[in-house]
């Protein structure tokens, strides 16, 4: 069995799962249109939990909730199943490819066995889509691939149990009903709305306030913790960054698509204006991230590098502030 599927390659897992499980119901959205009607930029840190030995820092929030936003928004219908017995959940899997059904499943990374050692690291929120089944293979749509890949039974079981942080158990979900038409206009003024106010949420471990207690974090990382633990908890953050949710540069860049689009499909010059200054803050969270992993790897050569990360990531979180204001303004 296997449904009549097109793959196409994402900079997000879970953004590239929406595109494809609904380019399969006929229904064509962007990735960036995709992130930003699902409010997908978001900012939390979350020092009384640990992920991997370090402080939690998230850049979106929580797994699945860029789909249901964005599927609320514009009146999708997605159902979602979780299994507590791995056979039922199998089971189900199979019985929706039998019905030509691709099916999203939540997944945990450090056994895709099809991913290079460096990219397989604990992460139970990586979002594929099984397309079908042939000779005891599943088939595999991976958004951040430009190919599809297969796993079998044991192996999709394996990381559809993975244990640990967020443990996905069996997640899977997939869209009963698209409209056939809809008007943007209000789906896109909410969502942006929605992503302001999580920016500029006042309390201090979310939004723009929560990165500015990373910054005063970093500080202290090193002062109480020493240069190793320092540069872990560093290294960490650039992981979650701009490796694992690219949420950093990579989120930005595509937040502003979104914009761009959104501009266009408003006809709102303003939303074009911040989507070119949302690039630009873009770029410099990508030189943090590269200041940061210089020092992880100890190549930097700069004097009290880490209050100078610490004021870099200051001057973003001030920036974002600006940016947000002004982008609330406009819907």
């Amino acid at each position: 069995m296997q449904a009549d599927f097109q793959h196409k390659q994402s900079a997000h897992c879970e953004n590239g799962a929406i595109v494809n499980l609904l380019g399969n119901k006929g229904f064509k959205i962007s990735e960036p249109m995709a992130f930003g009607l699902g409010s997908g930029l978001f900012f939390v840190y979350l020092p009384f939990i640990k992920v991997n030995h370090a402080p939690a820092v998230s850049y979106r929030p929580l797994p699945g909730k860029i789909f249901n936003r964005m599927a609320k928004r514009l009146g999708i219908k997605v159902q979602r199943f979780k299994f507590s017995d791995p056979k039922k959940a199998q089971q189900k899997l199979d019985e929706n490819l039998a019905k030509n059904i691709p099916t999203g499943l939540v997944v945990g990374v450090y056994n895709l066995n099809y991913f290079p050692d460096e990219y397989r690291f604990h992460f139970n929120a990586h979002n594929i889509v099984v397309f079908g089944k042939e000779a005891g293979k599943y088939l595999i749509s991976d958004p951040v691939l430009d190919y599809t890949v297969s796993l079998t039974e044991d192996e999709l079981e394996k990381v559809r149990y993975a244990k640990g942080a967020l443990a996905p158990k069996g997640h899977l979900y997939y869209p009963i009903s698209v409209p056939e038409t809809m008007d943007l206009t209000n789906p896109i003024k909410k969502a942006i709305k929605q992503t302001c106010n999580d920016m500029l949420a006042p309390v201090p471990i979310v939004g723009v306030k929560g990165i500015r207690m990373v910054a005063k974090a970093i500080l202290k990382w090193h002062k109480k913790l020493g240069v190793v633990k320092a540069n872990y908890n560093l290294a960490n953050m650039i992981r979650m960054q701009e490796e694992i949710g690219t949420g950093g540069g990579g989120f930005r860049f595509i937040y502003a698509a979104f914009l761009q689009e959104a501009g266009e499909y408003l006809k709102n010059q303003e939303l074009l204006n911040l989507s070119q200054e949302m690039a630009l803050i873009g770029d410099k969270w990508r030189d943090f991230a590269l200041e940061a992993s210089r020092v992880v790897k100890k190549r930097s050569n700069t004097e009290n590098v880490y209050q100078v990360l610490s004021n870099d990531l200051m001057k973003l979180a001030d920036l974002e502030e600006a940016f947000f204001k002004k982008l609330k303004k406009t819907v």
